[in-house]
């Protein structure tokens, strides 16, 4: 078993915010100065697509692998000593098109993970090319798994045989389903034994269709660490991982965990 009591604590800084619509350029620049806010961030999390809004004009708006957002996360990252993560409209290496969260850290290096499941209700499924694995990246000795939007619902892809300890969403969720978002985050933190953080956008985009914000923190019981409501701008929680491997030794339900694969 790993010791979290030697890890740090955890800073979050969670930039909940509107998203300009199809417009890249307008976004990159609304989030640098929503950036400097969160400088001493450890993890600074955007929204999903936060370059461009929940678009199905994949063949439009996707960039390429390397492509300017790829470079502007990688400066940001530089520029503020932080892992900054969000995702976007990728062009994959084969062609196929990929709403991607990419992971930049301040190294330079860009990990990612491509969304799993495709929200049909807009046809996500049809202009995007699913991903195939789930991610785990370390971060000051913290584990830390990300998911996208629609991945919140499907409970055995967010179930941890990684030990996680920190689940991590990043959405587009629309406010016409809000509770639904209010109540599933609480059930991955009790069920996986882990914080969850996950972030929302607030306004309206370019289809109408208006989002309320609800970014959180949890804790491994579900309890609110931080709600942002649905308030613009950036909002801080710190992680205790001495918490987390307390709560974990009172209640070590995981060691009942059914055993499972994953077919594809």
């Amino acid at each position: 078993m790993r010791d979290l009591t030697t890890l740090p604590d955890l800073k979050l800084a969670l930039v909940q915010t509107t998203l300009a619509w199809h417009d890249c350029a307008a976004n990159h620049a609304h989030f640098e100065a929503l950036l400097e806010q969160a400088r001493g961030a450890d993890l600074i999390v955007l929204p999903e697509m936060f370059t461009t809004g929940f678009s199905m004009d994949s063949s439009a708006l996707a960039e390429p692998e390397q492509g300017p957002t790829h470079a502007w996360l990688r400066e940001q990252a530089r520029r503020l000593d932080a892992v900054i993560t969000g995702s976007l409209i990728i062009q994959a290496a084969d062609g196929s098109h990929r709403n991607r969260l990419l992971w930049a850290r301040p190294d330079g290096e860009v990990l990612h993970y491509d969304k799993r499941h495709l929200f049909r209700m807009a046809g996500e499924h049809k202009h995007y090319t699913p991903g195939e694995t789930q991610a785990l990246f370390e971060l000051k000795g913290w584990r830390v798994r990300p998911l996208i939007c629609y991945d919140l619902r499907f409970p055995v892809w967010s179930r941890d045989p990684h030990d996680t300890d920190l689940l991590l969403y990043t959405a587009n969720w629309p406010a016409a389903r809000r509770h639904h978002w209010n109540r599933l985050l609480p059930a991955r933190a009790i069920e996986n034994l882990c914080f969850v953080a996950a972030v929302n956008r607030v306004g309206t985009d370019g289809k109408g269709h208006g989002y309320s914000g609800d970014s959180q923190v949890l804790d491994f019981q579900g309890e609110s660490l931080l709600d942002a409501g649905d308030g613009d701008g950036v909002f801080f929680a710190s992680l205790s991982a001495s918490q987390l491997a307390a709560y974990r030794e009172r209640f070590p339900a995981m060691r009942d965990a059914d055993a499972f694969d994953l077919h594809l």
